[in-house]
């Protein structure tokens, strides 16, 4: 055992009691909508649950996957998040590798210029005329397409190879036969994976939660993904929609739509939730230890 001084254990302490005190304000909202859910509309609107359910009710879930056009929307999503996080990641490789070449001639002017876009844009009503022109308009690839790859992202990915990957390992296979493609697939990817893990929890948490795109761009509701669906849910019932109805009837539609929106928040998280624990051991696995000897 180590002796540790004064310091170090009030140190420690103080440590612990900060951190449990982030993981309790971080956890409180999940918690609170989790329970919500489940929890009695009235105790809800009434301000009686605060973190424990307050009765047990399943009937939100129950309407959600009864309703068609929330299934729809989830269906949408997924498609979306899966193939749009399949072409950013392969347009992220294809140009963060050659810019983390030493040997790749023009290099700096090709970053530069990629830079540049990060700051200055065309702006909403061009982007809108260009997405127009180019017919994209209320299709599948309108949410795809315009956010194929993210500048940000490709810097990081950039700096991952430059700076983890030693330059002696692609010598090595370029020395034994490889080519460019070939040191890619065979060399550099494989040990890239938390990297690749990192951006395909950022590119997918980002599609799944987008719904500026297909606001501006979809107007085929049986398109629209599932947050979009979620936002007329959560704003529009509260938009005084319950006016032409009596009192009671108002309520009772009021409560079934304050049980409908916690379980659609949780239903709409979970996918996200159960992906990051899968992703979460690249970020901790010592993969470059022993790639390099000699």
């Amino acid at each position: 055992m180590i002796d540790r001084s004064l310091g170090d254990r009030v140190f420690n302490v103080v440590n612990y009691v900060l951190l449990s005190l982030i993981c309790l304000i971080v956890l409180y909202p999940l918690l609170f909508v989790l329970s919500a859910s489940v929890s009695n509309p009235e105790a809800v609107l009434r301000g009686e649950m605060w973190l424990i359910p307050n009765g047990f009710n399943m009937d939100s879930y129950v309407k959600i996957f009864q309703n068609k056009d929330i299934l729809m929307g989830y269906g949408n999503t997924i498609v979306y998040t899966v193939a749009g996080t399949a072409l950013n990641l392969v347009m992220t490789v294809c140009a963060a590798y050659p810019l983390s070449r030493r040997d790749f001639a023009g290099r700096g002017l090709i970053t530069g210029m990629i830079v540049f876009t990060m700051f200055f844009s065309g702006g909403l009503i061009p982007t809108y005329l260009l997405i127009k022109n180019l017919s994209m308009l209320d299709t599948f690839w309108v949410m795809i397409i315009p956010n194929a790859v993210s500048v940000w992202n490709i810097i990081i990915m950039r700096t991952f190879f430059q700076q983890s990957i030693p330059g002696e390992i692609q010598e090595a296979a370029m020395i034994d036969g490889c080519s460019h493609f070939q040191t890619l697939f065979r060399v550099v990817l494989p040990l890239s994976m938390p990297i690749i893990a990192v951006m395909v929890l950022f590119y997918a948490v980002g599609h799944w939660n987008a719904y500026f795109n297909a606001l501006i761009y979809l107007s085929s509701k049986d398109k629209f993904p599932l947050q979009l669906i979620l936002r007329e849910l959560l704003v529009q019932s509260d938009s005084g929609d319950f006016i032409k109805l009596t009192s009671e009837a108002g309520v009772r539609l009021k409560m079934s739509m304050e049980g409908l929106k916690y379980a659609v928040l949780v239903v709409a998280n979970l996918p996200m939730l159960i992906l990051y624990p899968f992703l979460q051991r690249y970020f901790v696995k010592g993969i470059m230890i022993g790639a390099l000897k000699g």
